[in-house]
């Protein structure tokens, strides 16, 4: 057998050599020390495919251009606001309310406001339903900016709505992202529809390089917003989608998605419209100067409420945080609710100092997994939460609980888009609003209850049974979790 020539054994040795000090320099450079430690250790066992894997998918922000165009957003949201009244607050706040009320507008620009009122939608088709009511209210305009947008059976009544309003000269403008949506069965269908009805659509992070819009081919716009000429919004967890996602493989497991959104109205809707404005004109370039988003109405309600954005055209995970301070605020009780649960360390240590601290933690999950390699992940953590103190309730197949919330004692909940993940905190783009009220956290505590209801608890003597082949997965999962 022919044996390589030594000057090309010494080239490939001194290649091999220039990557690897190359990566101790540039990789750990602005980055968690979990994910730099995965990042190298990919770039040195498997250096050609690993360098590779890193230059297409090793930054997690977005390009440049579109993070000055989210500046640019945040800075003139933060004037403007400074100049307006948002309501009037509920009095009597925990001292720790404030201080993080103010890191949220640093981190995000949006203030709080008051006079709000919020109802909570927990079955799936009424959702719909009712947001297809409220866009047939529409004067001026409807706002709809969803991860996934699919015309279906479920969802016909939305897009009905929608044709009918734009008959009668009301602007429709559609956001959707373009990878969740470009490879779904009803796509095609979704898009004609649109076109039809003469909406105006675009699609969010394209991957289009001929087009010249490149990124990041796993960064994701993930939010979930409907607004309704700036006085009705809805946002939440839930997609515009039928509940299996009209997926074969959904189908034939009988998986269903299971959801929360918020109806809400009150000067908290100019703060989503402004969401649905900053990525608009991320996407087209286009100021829609005439639609103000700087007269607030009040609510049905005197709740306060407050937008959180975040995502990689943030200089810092802005949900990751707002979820750290409320854990750490918390005196009594925390309810966590996501089907994604991958938290880093920093999260992990905020729950277990909370079960040091005496606070009753109970997290929801599902049972099923629809992502295997998260379904894994999120495993992987079962046993340290159990010995911790945290009480797991596993909500029971075939049903998928996608609900994403947090509630802190008897007075604090956040709702939104975001899951507790890797993911989400650095490379999706996700809203999740802040309420402070009694009355809301009891509507969360009773869709808690349902959930508990519908679930099973998750022992640490269950837990410690599981086979060798089972926990081998879930840390294998976890070490590509870290890869950011």
């Amino acid at each position: 057998m022919e044996q390589w020539p030594w000057w090309v054994l010494g080239i490939a040795i001194v290649i091999d050599t220039v990557i690897r000090i190359t990566a101790v320099i540039i990789i750990p450079r602005n980055r968690r020390p979990t994910a730099a430690m995965a990042w190298l250790l990919a770039v040195f066992f498997i250096p050609y495919i690993g360098v590779i894997l890193f230059l297409v998918i090793g930054n997690p922000r977005l390009p440049r251009a579109r993070r000055r165009k989210q500046d640019q957003i945040n800075a003139y949201i933060d004037e403007t606001s400074h100049q307006l009244h948002f309501g009037t607050l509920r009095p009597n706040a925990p001292e720790w309310f404030p201080p993080i009320v103010a890191m949220n507008q640093k981190l995000g620009a949006l203030p709080i406001s008051g006079d709000n009122g919020a109802h909570l939608i927990s079955d799936y088709q009424s959702s719909l339903d009712e947001m297809a009511e409220a866009i047939r209210t529409a004067d001026d305009y409807v706002h709809v900016e969803f991860y996934i947008l699919q015309s279906d059976d479920a969802t016909d009544n939305f897009f009905r709505a929608l044709e009918e309003v734009a008959a009668r000269g009301v602007t429709v403008r559609v956001l959707l992202d373009h990878w969740a949506n470009r490879w779904k069965p009803r796509y095609r269908d979704t898009i004609k529809r649109l076109d039809a009805m003469g909406a105006d659509w675009q699609l969010m992070l394209p991957m289009q390089p001929l087009k010249g819009r490149m990124q990041r081919p796993d960064l994701r716009n993930h939010r979930k917003l409907l607004v309704v000429d700036g006085t009705l919004a809805f946002v939440g967890s839930q997609n515009v989608t039928d509940s299996t996602y009209n997926l074969p493989k959904n189908i034939k497991r009988g998986l269903h998605w299971v959801d929360l959104m918020v109806r809400v109205d009150g000067p908290i809707v100019l703060s989503i419209n402004a969401i649905f404005l900053s990525d608009w004109y991320s996407e087209t370039d286009e100021v829609l100067a005439e639609i103000d988003i700087t007269r607030a109405e009040i609510g049905s309600g005197d709740l306060d409420c407050q937008i959180v954005p975040s995502g990689p055209g943030y200089e810092v995970e802005n949900n990751l945080r707002l979820f750290l301070a409320l854990l750490y605020a918390a005196r009594e009780k925390i309810m966590i609710v996501s089907p994604y649960f991958v938290p880093d360390e920093a999260l992990l240590l905020a729950v277990n100092a909370a079960c040091d601290r005496g606070v009753a933690v109970e997290l929801f999950v599902s049972e099923e997994g629809d992502q295997a390699v998260v379904y894994h992940a999120q495993r992987s953590y079962y046993e340290a939460l159990l010995r911790a103190g945290v009480r797991i309730w596993m909500y029971r197949r075939p049903y998928i609980l996608h609900t994403k919330s947090l509630t802190i004692d008897d007075e604090v909940a956040v709702i939104g888009s975001s899951n507790m993940d890797m993911r989400s905190f650095g490379l999706n783009l996700e809203i999740s609003m802040l309420v402070r009220g009694e009355e809301f956290v009891a509507e969360m505590r009773a869709v808690e209850d349902q959930y508990r209801a519908l679930s099973r608890e998750l022992t640490l003597e269950e837990w410690l049974q599981q086979p060798l082949r089972s926990t081998v997965l879930d840390n294998l999962a976890r070490l590509t979790s870290a890869l950011q």
